[in-house]
C-alpha cells in the first residue's frame, strides 16, 4: 500500500518515471538520434529522479522532499526539452513531466 500522505506524488512521479522511459527508448527510434540527444539524456535522469523520489515517499524517507524538489527541476527541464519536438512520445512525456513537477512542489512545500 502507497504512503496515503504522498499518494497522489507517488502516482505522478511513477507514472512520468514510465513515460520518460518510453520517450528515451522512442528518441533512440527516431530518424535523427542526434537531434534527440538532450532529450534522451534529461528522459534518463527525470526517470531515475522520478522513480527516486517515488520510492524515498513510500518509505517516508527524511530526505524524500529534498529528492522531489530536485525532482521537480528534472522534470521542469525534461519537459521544456520535449516541448521542443513534435513527436506524440516527447508530447505525452512534457505532459506528464508537468503534472509530476507540479506535484513535487506541493509535496516539498
Amino acid at each position: 500500500m502507497l504512503n496515503q500522505r504522498y499518494q497522489t506524488c507517488i502516482e505522478a512521479c511513477s507514472a512520468c518515471a514510465l513515460v520518460c522511459e518510453t520517450c528515451a527508448a522512442s528518441c533512440l527510434r527516431e530518424t535523427d538520434v542526434k537531434m534527440m540527444a538532450r532529450c534522451i539524456e534529461l528522459d534518463r535522469d527525470c526517470a531515475d529522479l522520478c522513480a527516486l523520489a517515488a520510492l524515498l515517499m513510500t518509505r517516508d524517507s527524511e530526505h524524500a522532499k529534498a529528492v522531489c524538489r530536485l525532482c521537480a527541476q528534472a522534470c521542469r527541464a525534461c519537459a521544456e526539452e520535449c516541448g521542443k519536438h513534435q513527436a506524440d512520445h516527447c508530447k505525452a512525456c512534457a505532459q506528464a513531466c508537468l503534472r509530476c513537477a507540479e506535484e513535487c512542489e506541493r509535496m516539498a512545500a
